[in-house]
């Protein structure tokens, strides 16, 4: 079976306020066999505009304890060329998490396609709170 879509989603953390709270969400998604994690990279920017990336291990040991359990497939596809990236757009005082994921849920569709000779020539993905915003309640 091939790889399936991989997805890279940006979320802000205005003021730095990181907790770590998304963590179990990613493991429910990870363990159900929804998605796979290749790697997760954070890009904070202080008061001065100083911008720092860093990863899983160099969290804060009460926040990495959140992600003790996250395996990473591809560590190091995010890198400092991504952080340098969306540096611009980052607010001071502020931090992000770049999340890389294959959407295993995806991987038989993808195996279909190609066996039908089919080509995606684009994908688009709309934010959730676009989505509700526009969508009758479901």
């Amino acid at each position: 079976m091939g790889l399936g879509p991989v997805d890279v989603a940006v979320i802000a953390f205005p003021g730095n306020k990181f907790t770590g709270k998304i963590a179990p969400a990613l493991a429910e998604l990870v363990s159900s066999g929804t998605v796979r994690v290749l790697d997760l990279l954070f890009v904070a920017k202080d008061a001065e505009g100083n911008l720092g990336s860093f990863d899983l291990v160099d969290l804060d040991p009460e926040v990495g304890a959140h992600f003790s359990e996250l395996v990473l497939s591809a560590p190091g596809s995010l890198n400092d060329e991504d952080a340098q990236e969306i540096s611009d757009d980052l607010e001071p005082n502020s931090s992000v998490a770049l999340i890389a994921w294959e959407n295993v849920w995806a991987r038989r569709f993808v195996d279909a396609l190609r066996d039908s000779d089919a080509v995606v020539i684009d994908q688009i993905r709309i934010p959730a709170d676009v989505a509700e915003a526009v969508l009758p309640a479901l």
